[in-house]
């Protein structure tokens, strides 16, 4: 497969080398003042030194006169400034400016390497609370609160009769008033407190028992947490067993964005690194967040592992169950050496740079790749700072000067060493 893509390279180089070979030499002539058509003439009509002929695969056999190779093609002519023997390749100026042979010098960046991947918005389940009795009651009466109002912490949701409160709460008075009239000692009292504590009674509620020393027939029942009121299940004079969930609550101000990635991606995440979380419903909306967590098991049928990225949602724009484009910033976060994508030739078992030297002198020079993105690729060895590499018209290069040939040295090099 190789030795033909190297055939047609080469054919197509031939058919145009004729005609750039002799460019250079047009130029004193047109500049004199002869038509194109007699400059031609007048160049063609200059003799030109040949060297030798080469092997028009690129393999490295020369003759110093005419000849074929086993499949018929032609060897080409190298001219006089045409090869170097340091292991460059030379090309005339003429040539390079008419195949658009252009090369820039490699530049430090930082290489931005994004991961996408879809992802849903999900509530954070460290801030869900449900609201539930730890004893038998009834509900004498619910506020004029329903399902998606928001609450405050302490907001009284409902008033609850409980035998078992009551009972403990008569057992806190008596002893409170033992305490002044015979000197109850102070573990005594806490004994009792702590008994209404055992039983959910809130703080409040302890406090205006001790204030006014005497207790009501109902309770408040206050909102363990702000957030929205994600379930009601209480109704007026409603019997409540234990556990029985009668509200559940959830703060909405962090939320979580969920991302499977790909298991070729994993590699690139890690903990802390930035996230942008574009919301469907909100496409010109930004929110930026973190990576917290990735989970440790993959999904067998996707092939993917699942992030976490926390958000803060102060406005509460973001909801659970949205859909949302995140990007996970994995490029590198100081500037790295990098080349042009175009400036790489890879052959799949290496991959080589034009290295240009200046004066239409090039040398193929192997290079380790790292990172890409934006068009651009990490030079891990192989470059310097000051290196300028070919980044348009390689193919032609390659096929025209020789680069083969030029490898082949390169690697009786590499396996000397």
């Amino acid at each position: 497969m190789k030795r033909a893509m190297l055939a047609c390279a080469t054919i197509a180089a031939a058919a145009v080398g004729g005609f750039l070979a002799l460019q250079p030499r047009l130029l004193p002539f047109v500049h004199s003042g002869m038509t194109p058509a007699a400059a031609q003439e007048a160049a063609a009509s200059k003799p030109r030194s040949i060297k030798y002929y080469r092997n028009p695969m690129g393999l490295p056999d020369t003759s110093p006169t005419p000849k074929k190779d086993s499949m018929g093609m032609d060897y080409i002519a190298v001219y006089d400034g045409e090869d170097a023997s340091d292991g460059t390749v030379s090309i005339s100026l003429g040539k390079l400016q008419k195949t658009g042979v252009r090369s820039e010098p490699v530049e430090r960046r930082v290489l931005n390497v994004p991961v996408r991947a879809p992802g849903t918005i999900e509530q954070d389940e460290r801030r869900v609370s449900i609201v539930s009795f730890r004893f038998e009651g009834f509900i004498e009466s619910v506020e004029n609160i329903t399902t998606g109002q928001h609450v405050h912490k302490g907001q009284p949701l409902m008033r609850v009769y409980s035998p078992a409160v009551a009972s403990a709460a008569a057992e806190y008075i008596s002893v409170l008033g033992a305490k002044a009239a015979s000197g109850i000692t102070s573990q005594g009292i806490r004994g009792a407190r702590r008994r209404l504590e055992n039983l959910g009674m809130s703080e409040q509620a302890i406090a205006e028992i001790e204030r006014t020393g005497d207790m009501a027939l109902s309770v408040p029942w206050l909102a363990p947490q702000d957030g929205e009121i994600l379930e009601r299940a209480a109704v007026n004079g409603m019997r409540a067993a234990p556990g029985a969930v009668l509200f559940r609550i959830a703060d909405h101000q962090v939320i979580w964005a969920m991302a499977d990635i790909a298991e070729r991606d994993l590699a690139l995440i890690s903990i802390g690194q930035k996230v942008s979380v574009r919301p469907r419903a909100y496409p010109n909306r930004i929110f930026s967040g973190e990576v917290a967590l990735i989970y440790p098991h993959m999904n067998m049928q996707t092939r993917t592992a699942r992030i976490r990225v926390e958000l803060p949602n102060p406005d509460e724009l973001l909801r659970p169950d949205m859909y949302a484009d995140i990007e996970i910033a994995t490029g590198s976060t100081s500037p790295v050496l990098t080349v042009s994508d175009s400036a790489v030739i890879d052959s799949g078992e290496r991959q080589i740079v034009l290295l240009d030297k200046g004066d239409g002198r090039f040398e193929p020079r192997a290079v380790k790749l790292g990172r890409r993105g934006d068009g651009r690729v990490e030079i891990t060895d192989g470059l310097s700072d000051n290196d300028r590499v070919v980044v348009s018209a390689n193919f032609l290069i390659d096929a025209e000067s020789n680069l083969k040939s030029a490898l082949n040295g390169l690697d009786t090099g590499e396996k000397s060493q």
